[in-house]
């Protein structure tokens, strides 16, 4: 009786037909498991080479592939980012004021420091759609803290919600109206 080893996951799956609809992060980023070379499991001991060179193979176009597929993103528009700005200095405002008991006189500089740092990001490192960083809103909470302002974390989480809700609404909006003029 021929002993059959049993073929490890990575093997197997690779075979299986790509999901019929992928998201957005997917199609960018991953290469369909369709594309995959098949690969076999050997026979016999003496063609484990064979296998190791076909997965050293593999991996190596799997590398290209991923590089021919890098995605470059286009760099800030100082317009959007100063437009975009006031509306978050204003819309930080107006969350940050139903919580007056909490920052008191201190509302107007909390609102400038976060408005500052998001300012910052939004003309140096905003590129578009999947470009939003948490780091800006991570610096306000630092910057909130090392002034001694109050509701330093009740800010800069109102401040990344915010952005997580309308940044990249906005920029399609943005790209939008520049595309039909």
């Amino acid at each position: 009786m021929a002993v059959v080893p049993s073929i490890p996951l990575f093997f197997a799956t690779a075979a299986l037909p790509a999901p019929a609809k992928r998201t957005a992060f997917e199609a960018r980023r991953c290469t369909p498991l369709s594309r995959l070379p098949v690969l076999s499991f050997p026979s016999h001991p003496s063609d484990s080479r064979r296998v190791s060179d076909t997965y050293t193979s593999a991996r190596t176009s799997l590398r290209a592939a991923a590089a021919a597929q890098k995605y470059v993103y286009p760099d800030p528009i100082p317009e959007f980012a100063e437009t975009e700005t006031e509306k978050f200095k204003t819309e930080l405002w107006r969350k940050l004021y139903g919580e007056i008991e909490t920052f008191g006189d201190d509302l107007d500089a909390v609102v400038d420091i976060c408005s500052q740092i998001f300012s910052e990001f939004l003309h140096d490192e905003y590129g578009g759609l999947g470009t939003l960083q948490v780091e800006p809103f991570t610096d306000m909470m630092v910057a909130l803290k090392d002034e001694n302002l109050p509701g330093a974390a009740f800010a800069a989480r109102a401040a990344l919600l915010w952005a997580q809700n309308y940044v990249d609404r906005d920029w399609e909006s943005w790209n939008a109206a520049r595309t039909a003029k």
